[in-house]
């Protein structure tokens, strides 16, 4: 009820300002002096797309001059980019893209966002483009056709929209062209290069705009910014949507569920697990994972866990390992500019490798220990004859007294014997070898 408030307020605001003094061609912000500024640096996911709309939802709410939206992303989710462009197109003030720092890109999914503000600019030694959609798996040719046609015509009406390069911008798609700075303003893709924001603020000052097929005067003068961070909940669920953190979340997942399984009780590991299987599969599902890199990794894991009770002689750890690495390498295949670093897939190979050897290790260590209690415990312990043994008599075990049967020959008292075997409450035992 309150957002619809201050919109109604605001398109109040906006048609007095046109009757009064445009003649009804012509409006202006409410309050020329305010630049919102939002930042998007990593993978555009849904929380990523709900900070846009808040932010750009703010700046129309305060009726700012200008909403500024730097940017720096490899990429991201298809969906979450046409609900961001959405935004951006019917925003109802004005939008820069500005692709920065220094270094920064708008790839993939960040051009169409670049591409669909209502002034797109980039700072110097950024660069834009390489916007061809991927999808995991086997495709057959002609649906992968089609889905290319479908997001190059999205393309081209983006770059209608706002009098764009139609060719250069559909080439982005259809070739995965990528433009330097420079190339993108010379091919028209971008408006305008600016060194910092203080520059880019003072350039866009004066520029004319069609906001909602209304002629916006962009007015900067005397202006003053309003950074609109993201918020912690918002920090966090992009922090757990980074691919990188998924992969993690989901390698602690198992390791603590599979320490909780071979061990009941221990309850941390198995908490710790529960909890990262949770934020895990939010991950994985936020950002599209491959089903089929999902199941082999959890094929690594079963061949791992398996090792433990076969005698494989490493054949099921390799396979695990093998199984790990290329379901780590396809699990996010399905979107651009989204994928786990290949050092994070090697060290948590060598890792899940390294543990397997250690627990089978032990097993096998385990199994040729001589066991601590019970009677096959006292096989092969010393023990010292009480009473002369011809062949029966008294021996001192640990400071316990049991009857034992000499092999062997008769023992004397004093003297040190090993014992043999156990049979009910009786020991076997034979002369100790001198040293």
């Amino acid at each position: 009820m309150l957002r619809t408030v201050f919109r109604v307020f605001f398109l109040a605001l906006l048609v007095l300002s046109a009757v009064a003094g445009f003649g009804g061609t012509m409006v202006t912000a409410s309050n020329p002096a305010d630049v919102q500024i939002l930042r998007v640096d990593g993978i555009i996911v849904p929380v990523v797309a709900d900070y846009i709309d808040r932010g750009i939802r703010q700046a129309e709410e305060t009726g700012a001059a200008v909403c500024i939206i730097e940017l720096n992303t490899p990429g991201g989710l298809l969906e979450s980019t046409r609900e961001i462009v959405t935004r951006i197109r019917n925003a109802e003030v004005p939008v820069v893209v500005y692709v920065s720092p220094v270094g920064a890109r708008a790839a993939s999914a960040g051009t169409f966002i670049t591409l669909s503000a209502h002034v797109a600019a980039m700072a110097p030694g950024t660069t834009i483009g390489a916007a061809t959609p991927v999808a995991a798996g086997e495709m057959p040719p002609d649906q992968r056709q089609k889905i290319i046609e479908d997001t190059a015509s999205w393309m081209r009406g983006i770059a209608e929209e706002r009098g764009r390069s139609i060719e250069k911008a559909e080439v982005t798609v259809t070739e995965g062209r990528s433009f330097t700075y420079s190339e993108a303003l010379e091919h028209n893709l971008i408006d305008l290069h600016a060194d910092n924001l203080e520059s880019l603020i003072a350039r866009i000052n004066g520029l004319q705009v069609v906001v909602n097929g209304e002629d916006v005067t962009i007015d900067t003068t005397d202006y003053f910014t309003t950074r609109n961070e993201m918020n912690a909940a918002e920090r966090f669920l992009q922090t757990v949507s980074d691919p990188n953190i998924a992969y993690i979340l989901f390698t602690v997942a198992t390791l603590g569920i599979i320490v909780e399984v071979s061990n009941p009780g221990l309850i941390f590991p198995g908490v710790v697990g529960v909890i990262s299987l949770l934020l895990a599969f939010y991950s994985l599902g936020v950002l599209g994972a491959y089903w089929g890199g999902i199941a082999l990794i959890l094929l690594a894991v079963g061949l791992f866990i398996a090792e433990y009770f076969t005698d494989s002689f490493g054949l099921l750890t390799a396979g695990g390992a093998a199984a790990l690495v290329m379901g780590s390498l396809i699990l996010f295949s399905d979107s651009p500019g989204v994928r786990v670093h290949p050092g994070l897939i090697a060290g948590v190979t060598l890792g899940a490798v390294a543990f397997a050897v250690f627990v089978v290790g032990a097993i096998i260590r385990g199994q040729r220990r001589r066991k601590a209690t019970g009677a096959e415990g006292m096989i092969g312990r010393t023990a010292v004859a009480k009473t002369p043994l011809d062949p029966t008599g008294t021996v001192l075990v640990q400071g316990e007294l049991w009857t034992a049967v000499a092999e062997g020959g008769a023992v004397a008292p004093g003297e040190q014997v090993i014992i043999t075997r156990v049979e009910e409450l009786r020991l076997w035992v034979a002369k100790k070898a001198a040293e």
